[in-house]
C-alpha cells in the first residue's frame, strides 16, 4: 500500500471532471482500493474518491467508525428525508459549509471480489455516500454549501 496525494481543488481540474465506470476488476483495481483507504486514514478522513487521488475511476471507500466500505461503481438507487449539516472534503482543506442531503439512501455497487452489494446508509453514512459519488460526477460540497462557508 502506498499513500497517493489528495488532489486540491483549487489546483486540479480533475475533480471537476466525470469518472468512469470500471470495466474490470483486477490487482490494480485492488491496489488502487488499498492505497485510496490508507491515504483517507493517513488524512484522518471518513471518505475518499478516485478523483481526488488522480484516478477518473467511479470508486470509494468510506468509513465512518464502524468499519471500511469499499464501492466500486456506486449508484443512489434510494433516497428519503433530508439533513441540513456542515461538511468538510480532503480536497477542499480549510472549509466547511452546510449541505442539504438525504437522510436515508439505499447505494448499489460492486465489492472488490465483483460481487453486487447494497449499502444502506442514515445520517452521517447517508451524508458521505453522497458526497464521495458527487466527487465521481465532478461535484464539490461547496457547489451545494449554503454561502457562508467556515474555516475548519
Amino acid at each position: 500500500m502506498a499513500l497517493r496525494q489528495i488532489k486540491h481543488y483549487k489546483k486540479d481540474s480533475i475533480l471537476r471532471k466525470h469518472s468512469k465506470p470500471v470495466e474490470k476488476i483486477d490487482d490494480r483495481i485492488h491496489i488502487l482500493l488499498d492505497d485510496m483507504a490508507e491515504t483517507m486514514y493517513h488524512a484522518d478522513g471518513i471518505g475518499l474518491a478516485a478523483p481526488q487521488v488522480g484516478v477518473l475511476k467511479r470508486i470509494i471507500v468510506i468509513d465512518i467508525g464502524d468499519g471500511l466500505i469499499e464501492l466500486i461503481n456506486p449508484t443512489i438507487i434510494f433516497e428519503e428525508g433530508e439533513q441540513f449539516e456542515a461538511e468538510g472534503c480532503l480536497s477542499v482543506p480549510g472549509l466547511a459549509g452546510r449541505v442539504k442531503r438525504p437522510s436515508h439512501v439505499i447505494v448499489e455497487g460492486l465489492d472488490r471480489h465483483g460481487e453486487e452489494v447494497e449499502i444502506e446508509g442514515f445520517g452521517l453514512l447517508a451524508r458521505a455516500l453522497c458526497h464521495e459519488i458527487d466527487h465521481l460526477d465532478g461535484i464539490l460540497f461547496i457547489d451545494k454549501a449554503s454561502i457562508n462557508y467556515e474555516e475548519e
